[in-house]
């Protein structure tokens, strides 16, 4: 199984790529995001973990793996981040189900689990 972390870097080489493409809209959007990931009357940490629970309803693979690293990041535990997943399983079913291993392995990388 590969390093979902090292995929999440690898794809990020693309992402980059295409931001280069579309220079305005893309910078637009990422001033956009890092703003609305700063704390506010939700913390940074219940944003990130948010995002996780987000991530996982859309079937987003990336956002998993990305929201994950990030909620860890913030300051969340590993409770919070499993609570968060089953928030997400309970709004997204099996298709969220589906993807929660990506959870569980990023935890694992980052030595969280």
């Amino acid at each position: 199984m590969e390093n979902q972390l090292d995929y999440y870097n690898e794809t990020a080489e693309y992402r980059d790529r295409f931001d280069q493409g579309l220079p305005g809209p893309m910078a637009a959007y990422t001033a956009f995001r890092r703003e609305v990931y700063q704390d506010g009357a939700l913390s940074h940490k219940t944003k990130r973990l948010i995002a996780l629970a987000a991530g996982l309803v859309a079937g987003c693979a990336r956002c998993t793996i990305g929201q994950t690293r990030d909620a860890i990041k913030a300051g969340a535990t590993r409770e919070e981040v499993l609570e968060t997943v089953s928030v997400a399983i309970v709004m997204g079913g099996t298709a969220a189900s589906s993807e929660s291993w990506r959870v569980v392995s990023v935890l694992e990388e980052l030595g969280e689990w």
